[in-house]
């Protein structure tokens, strides 16, 4: 039982986050400073084997195939904290004089992710305008400071920080694409912020629907019938409860020296995402470090959870305060383990009005990495709708 455990608890938590020889030539990125955790404890058992210098290492080795233009730097906000920002750009293309510059795409990770998960999407996307992509605070390379156990007020830190960071980078407006958790947020962003999305690309967002009050022990299909996701055993129950009382990733932490193994042998398919690109561990040392170091993004999702797949504040209670004249697409995984009946339920309660709901086929939670010729080509499309 506790190996099954280990196996489910591991694919729930980094299930939220997912994420060839390198190319021979590659262009240079351009990197200013290092990142400070602005947590009040910064100390960590020795025996944990993982450093912000370790993560930065994994991130330049998939950094070296992007092809185009690639600016890699910190973003300094009013709070003083640091948002860790790459903008990709393909000065090759020579555009009349008199051509309006291309809204840029902003691109924002999911829960335990970072930039370097978008490596299959960025030299594709930015081909004709510009890409900026973040490091969600309290994630990856960016500042780790002390989120609030209020989920409103959690929710907020997120959503003020991602505004001083469209403030400090200068850009008026944004097609803004959210993953997972990243969707909740690029949401909540939209709704308090209308005049800065000019289009908002939800991809296999978290947090949409309510937790259902009951659960069927045995029904494979929905009313529709489509598949539904299975329930869980009675006795994984009280094992959640107790799970519940520590951070999501507490336990690639507490596994030590021991946990880069956890995540290779727990989430094998993170190298298979990748395997054109990389013949060895990058990705999943690159995940691994990135969710080894002091929990704070970590924390403030915890108080915006009711658990892992639900949020405390369902999106879908709020959708209707979206502007209607904001472009809403949806992406899902066919295979995902996000119900895409949530998207369908967004169409509805706007009336339609500017709403578009796609599924990618043979592709799972992280369809930017499952299918990213396809990902890439439906984004592309989207963008070009805006200019």
């Amino acid at each position: 039982m506790n190996v099954w455990f280990i196996v489910l608890y591991l694919t729930i938590v980094t299930g939220l986050c997912q994420p060839m020889e390198p190319a021979a030539t590659t262009a240079p990125m351009q990197t200013d400073g290092e990142t400070q955790s602005n947590s009040v404890c910064n100390w960590r058992p020795s025996w944990r084997p993982t450093s912000m210098s370790l993560l930065k290492t994994a991130e330049s080795r998939i950094l070296a195939c992007i092809q185009n233009d690639l600016w890699a730097r910190f973003v300094t906000l009013q709070s003083q904290d640091r948002i860790w920002t790459l903008t990709v750009t393909n000065k090759t293309i020579h555009k009349p004089a008199e051509e309006a510059p291309k809204t840029p795409l902003v691109m924002v990770h999911g829960f335990g992710g970072g930039v370097g998960l978008w490596i299959r999407n960025l030299d594709a996307l930015s081909r004709s305008r510009p890409v900026h992509a973040f490091d969600l605070l309290g994630f990856g390379r960016s500042s780790r400071p002390v989120f609030s156990s209020d989920a409103v007020k959690a929710e907020e830190q997120f959503i003020d920080s991602i505004e001083q960071w469209r403030q400090s980078v200068g850009l008026e407006n944004m097609i803004l694409l959210g993953h997972s958790l990243g969707g909740y947020l690029a949401t909540s962003y939209a709704i308090q912020y209308p005049s800065r999305v000019s289009h908002l690309i939800l991809v296999d967002p978290w947090g949409f629907p309510e937790r259902p009050k009951t659960h069927p022990q045995t029904q494979d299909q929905d009313d529709q019938g489509q598949a539904k996701r299975p329930v869980p055993p009675r006795w994984l129950k009280p094992i959640i409860s107790v799970v519940s009382l520590f951070n999501p990733l507490a336990v690639i932490r507490a596994a030590g020296p021991w946990g880069p193994g956890l995540v290779n042998r727990f989430r094998p398919d993170f190298k298979r995402k990748f395997e054109d690109l990389f013949d060895d561990d990058t990705m999943t040392e690159y995940i691994y470090h990135c969710n080894a170091q002091t929990p704070s993004g970590e924390v403030g999702f915890r108080a915006m959870a009711a658990s892992l797949g639900w949020a405390k504040n369902p999106m879908l209670e709020r959708v209707d305060q979206l502007s209607p004249s904001i472009p809403v697409t949806m992406l899902y995984g066919a295979q995902s383990w996000v119900d895409s009946s949530s998207g369908n339920r967004v169409a509805e309660i706007r009336g339609q009005a500017n709403t578009r709901v796609l599924l990618i086929n043979q592709a799972s939670h992280h369809v930017y990495a499952d299918q990213p010729e396809q990902f890439n080509k439906v984004v592309e499309n989207i963008c070009k709708t805006v200019n």
